[in-house]
């Protein structure tokens, strides 16, 4: 008696559930004082737009005057703006390096409610010489614009190093190898790096204070020290990979660019083009989505009703992937391809809805109970699904991992077989697609298999829908 009590109450929990997950998923949670206003979570009008809809800034730099800048320190220059762009908050950018022509491609889109942004200031920012240094320990402190800088002492600048450069070497025993980024500091005179890092290595060698690594007010890395070095070659060794160990060298080299950048042209993206067609498909989805409810409710009945239910968490949760709302994951820049991953992902979960609905009526005009229906339903159901899906799983995880930032998971693991084809011109675009696709697919199975279940059987419990017509079934 009590299990069906409780089995009763069950659709109004998971009702509360999507609910209260949908509202917090699209207007977010915020409290304003005065004209500082705290976010918690982001709702829809946090979403960072693509250029696709939002437009943005297509600038390309180059070495300042005739210098022939070579492929390492283009590399170097890259990472420079990568840096600036993702401690900006901007981690939907493009940024490509073109050797043939010593050109550095950068693509950015504008900030949400961005009204009064100065993208000439902003590309002169990147464009900029990049800052490093190497302090001790890793104290900050707060600057009188309330951003967070390093206090620790300085103890070289980036024209200390001569040199920096990931190798493969043996470990200290002898037994493995490993990756790690060697240094060479310049020499010469009391006041050269050599002898600066002597000093410091010497004051902090076999102590628990490291010697962190920062470009501008970024920390990039930060090795303990192990034993004085004297001769001004030190090796930094971690947890290293051929990557990592080549975007810490690539960072620490651009420190000390022997050339200056400068902008070889520049435009601003129009959003009006857009705009338009976020409008048009906004419009088109929700008439869609009101024509797909109409037409489950009518021919699948309370399953139906249950079934739009289970979409807009579905919805809800694709939304809440985009804006960052679970806190184990970082957003996504929106797309007009991202919108086109949704609504592919939300015909999946119709299509989930539909096998299950079918499944019930075969099962109830066989004889069975309607408990018995509703339960071998979704069991035998789920296998359909769960292929369907399973292949757009796949090719959501193809496309981030081919299409995907250097740093981004799918890419670290992808990136080492085949997909280093591929280019990285189309990260922002195609990134979007599987990562929504991704996201809505996930929700399908949370929303669309076992809240659904969980609704439908908490409904056949109520004895005024125990009528086998309402789930498709005669009246026997």
């Amino acid at each position: 008696m009590t299990v069906k009590k409780t089995g009763k109450k069950t659709f109004f929990i998971v009702v509360a559930f999507i609910a209260i997950f949908a509202v917090t998923a699209v207007f977010g949670i915020d409290k304003l004082y005065g004209d500082t206003r705290d976010t918690y979570i982001k709702g829809v009008d946090d979403i960072r737009l693509g250029i696709d809809i939002k437009g943005g800034v297509d600038v390309t730099f180059g070495p300042a005057g005739d210098f022939d800048a070579d492929e390492g320190q283009l590399d170097s220059a890259t990472e420079v703006i990568k840096t600036r762009l993702s401690t900006l908050g901007i981690t939907d950018n493009e940024v490509y390096s073109d050797t043939k022509s010593d050109r550095i491609i950068v693509r950015f889109p504008w900030k949400v409610g961005e009204s009064d942004f100065d993208p000439e200031s902003a590309v002169k920012e990147l464009g900029e010489m990049a800052e490093l240094t190497f302090r001790k320990g890793t104290d900050t402190t707060t600057d009188a614009e309330g951003n967070t800088v390093p206090s620790g002492e300085i103890v070289l600048t980036g024209d200390d190093i001569a040199s920096a450069k990931s190798q493969y070497l043996p470990t200290e025993d002898g037994k493995d190898l490993e990756y790690v980024v060697s240094l060479e500091l310049k020499s010469g005179g009391e006041n050269s790096g050599k002898e600066k890092f002597a000093a410091a290595t010497g004051e902090l060698s076999g102590t628990e204070t490291p010697i962190s690594i920062w470009m501008d007010n970024t920390m990039i890395s930060a090795p303990r020290v192990n034993s004085t070095i004297t001769d001004g070659k030190a090796q930094i060794s971690g947890n290293f990979d051929a990557d990592s160990s080549k975007k810490l060298a690539d960072q620490i080299n651009s420190g000390a660019l022997p050339f200056k950048m400068e902008t070889k042209s520049f435009r601003t993206i129009s959003p009006t083009m857009g705009e338009g067609s976020l409008d048009a498909i906004l419009l088109a989805a929700l008439i869609a989505f009101i024509g797909i409810a109409v037409y489950m409710i009518f021919l699948y009945r309370l399953p139906g009703v249950v079934a739009v239910i289970a979409l807009c968490g579905q919805i809800a949760g694709s939304v809440a992937a985009i804006t960052g709302w679970f806190g184990f994951m970082n957003g996504s820049t929106l797309t007009i391809p991202g919108i086109a991953g949704i609504i592919l992902a939300v015909g999946m979960g119709v299509d989930a809805n539909i096998i299950t609905g079918e499944r019930i009526k075969e099962e109830l005009r066989t004889g069975k109970s309607l408990d018995a229906a509703i339960k071998i339903a979704y069991k035998r159901a789920f296998s359909a699904i769960l292929d369907g899906n399973i292949t757009n799983v796949i090719i959501a995880v193809i496309l981030m991992g081919a299409f995907g930032v250097p740093d981004s998971f799918f890419s670290k693991i992808l990136n080492k077989t085949i997909f280093f084809a591929f280019g990285a011109t189309a990260e922002g675009v195609v990134y979007s697609f599987g990562f929504t696709l991704l996201a809505g697919v996930v929700c399908n199975f949370i929303f669309g298999v076992f809240a659904s279940r969980l609704m439908v059987t908490s409904l056949s419990k109520f004895k005024c829908f125990k009528n086998r017509k309402l789930y498709g079934g005669d009246t026997k």
